[in-house]
């Protein structure tokens, strides 16, 4: 079993973090600096709209970073499913992609909507092109999870399998460390993480 210190681990999700959120902080910025600097009022209404999606882009990923990566509701024990599927419907759909979330209303073990979640942006991963996401639980409780990915050129992401296991080759990057993350949350929980591949669609099994 591969080791990672806790503290490298938590560099590279926070680097992944940012890494999402550079795109859309920049659009912003660009955004911005059209205002700031032509008149025009066709290219401000570009500007505007321009740093609207952006922002609104940036917010879902944040907001997703923090329920699946973060301590959020740390509170508790669990975590509301509805502001899961809100979190993680709002993340997809920033980056060309739909989700249905086919999961029972109720509360859900926090570590185990964390893996749900993070399973989501793996499975985003594997549909660069964008595409439509399933979610699939049978209760609340997540003691199962069905995740297919569809879209053109789906891809299972180079070494994903030796991740879930925790068997990567060190170091990692920002995004390797997504998968190695998710192996760890699995098997903290009692669980293990598959995948396979059929056409333009490709299945992650959580149970």
């Amino acid at each position: 079993m591969t080791e990672m210190p806790a503290l490298d681990l938590a560099a590279l999700l926070a680097s992944r973090i940012c890494h999402d959120l550079i795109s859309p902080v920049g659009a912003v910025i660009n955004g911005l600096e059209v205002l700031d600097e032509d008149e025009d009022g066709e290219m401000r209404e570009v500007a505007l709209d321009l740093i609207r999606k952006s922002a609104r882009s940036a917010s879902a990923r944040l907001q997703f970073a923090r329920l699946a990566f973060g301590f959020a509701g740390s509170a508790g024990a669990s975590v509301d499913l509805a502001d899961a599927e809100r979190v993680a419907r709002a993340y997809v759909g920033s980056d060309r992609a739909q989700l249905d979330w086919m999961v029972p209303a109720g509360y859900g073990p926090k570590d185990r909507v964390k893996l749900a979640l993070t399973l989501v942006a793996l499975s985003q991963q594997s549909i660069p092109r964008g595409g439509h996401i399933v979610l699939r639980s049978e209760s609340a409780g997540l003691e199962s999870l069905v995740i297919t990915a569809t879209g053109s050129h789906a891809r299972i992401p180079a070494g994903l399998a030796q991740l879930f296991a925790g068997e990567a080759e060190m170091p990692l990057d920002a995004h390797a460390a997504v998968g190695f993350y998710a192996g760890l949350l699995a098997r903290s929980i009692g669980l293990s993480v598959s995948m396979d591949k059929d056409g333009d669609t490709v299945h992650f099994r959580a149970g």
